[in-house]
């Protein structure tokens, strides 16, 4: 039987191994004290785990257009009738956007693949495969098989932490060692800068 995380069930096994954005799951507005602005909002429900369909994900740059923005998603809640866990509140990071992901198949086990990230990622379909684990040196073929890979090479001079973002897919790659049950794992976007690189959103599936 399959068990599907929400994004703050996955990014808790996450943060364990690769940098995850800094986050506090929250049921009232009082439960934010002192935001650095911007930060993130979104609907945590099992109900809702595409939460972009639903609206479910607001940047907000001050104290008002948090009021504003908070008391908006918990009212798509309830009109909805999600099963309401929260509302997540994390840091906003900028940087340029990466899917990285698990999934178990039945030939090789479990693979690894890299790509570009964000909403266009199935629209785009750039992405690199290996079977787990992976080396150091293996995470650094998947990023020059990207057809976008120029953006590894200063191109319109975007500087990215390569040598994080290799760590990262290494340390990924050796998830299913210590969590064999993991179906599938989807961490869409993984942002990179050129200082520092955080997941920003997961899913995960358990069997």
């Amino acid at each position: 039987m399959q068990k599907i995380l929400t994004e703050y069930e996955s990014d808790k096994i996450l943060s364990r191994y690769i940098p995850v954005a800094k986050n506090k799951l929250v049921k009232r507005l009082a439960e934010i004290k002192k935001p650095k602005f911007p930060i993130a909002l979104k609907i945590i429900s099992p109900d809702a785990l595409h939460k972009s369909d639903i609206n479910g994900v607001r940047k907000v740059d001050d104290r008002k257009e948090l009021e504003e923005n908070f008391r908006d998603l918990i009212n798509i809640a309830k009109k909805r009738k999600l099963r309401l866990d929260g509302i997540l509140v994390q840091e906003y990071f900028s940087g340029k956007d990466f899917i990285i992901g698990l999934k178990k198949d039945e030939t090789f086990n479990h693979i690894i693949l890299f790509g570009i990230g964000g909403i266009f990622t199935e629209i785009v379909k750039d992405f690199s495969i290996r079977k787990c684990p992976i080396d150091y040196d293996e995470a650094g073929s998947m990023l020059e098989e990207l057809k976008a890979n120029k953006i590894f090479h200063g191109f319109r001079g975007i500087k990215l932490n390569t040598k994080l973002l290799r760590r990262v897919l290494v340390k990924v790659s050796q998830i299913p060692r210590m969590h064999k049950n993991i179906d599938e794992l989807d961490i869409n976007p993984f942002i990179l800068n050129e200082d520092k690189g955080y997941a920003v959103d997961s899913r995960m599936i358990l069997n």
